[in-house]
């Protein structure tokens, strides 16, 4: 609803041509960060979650509070939501002369690094298991991000060089 209200107060002052780009790269965009949100919370949440309350014992008994419940599934369904965006916003920086698919080919062992780095960071639980199951899913969006920028992204000049 808020997006909605959003477009509403901004599609009035857009050009036709500008409106043509927005609509589909909103609705790509939504559709990758609801299925980040649905990948985090069928795929990721149950085993962060048991991982959680994994402390069970004879004699402790592991209780977490809603507000630990939400923090949890809300730090994890965003995390997934924006990782999923990875590929949008590489054909976004690909379309405004930023990246290539030559760029990323060259540089995919830094990013391998830094999508595991990342990968601890968002993940709200230590262990190894969940940052490897947000890790993963980053380098396969890394690759759909050569793909789709190979596809999609500003083509390199090929016109005629002119001679000064």
């Amino acid at each position: 609803m808020i997006f909605y209200q959003i477009w509403r107060f901004i599609a009035p002052g857009l050009y036709r041509h500008e409106r043509r780009v927005i609509v589909p790269f909103t609705v790509i965009s939504t559709v990758f960060f609801v299925s980040g949100t649905a990948f985090g919370y069928f795929i990721v949440f149950p085993p962060a979650f048991k991982f959680l309350v994994g402390y069970n014992n004879e004699f402790l008994t592991s209780l977490p509070a809603v507000s630990e419940y939400f923090s949890l599934a809300l730090r994890l369904l965003i995390a997934f939501g924006i990782i999923f965006e990875m590929p949008v916003m590489m054909v976004f920086l690909a379309k405004a002369g930023l990246v290539s698919v030559a760029f990323l080919n060259k540089h995919r062992k830094y990013a391998i690094l830094v999508n595991f780095i990342i990968a601890a960071v968002l993940t709200p639980t230590p262990d190894i298991v969940n940052q490897m199951m947000m890790g993963i899913p980053l380098l396969v969006l890394y690759e759909l991000s050569v793909l789709a920028v190979w596809l999609f992204g500003r083509k390199p000049f090929s016109g005629f060089v002119k001679k000064i």
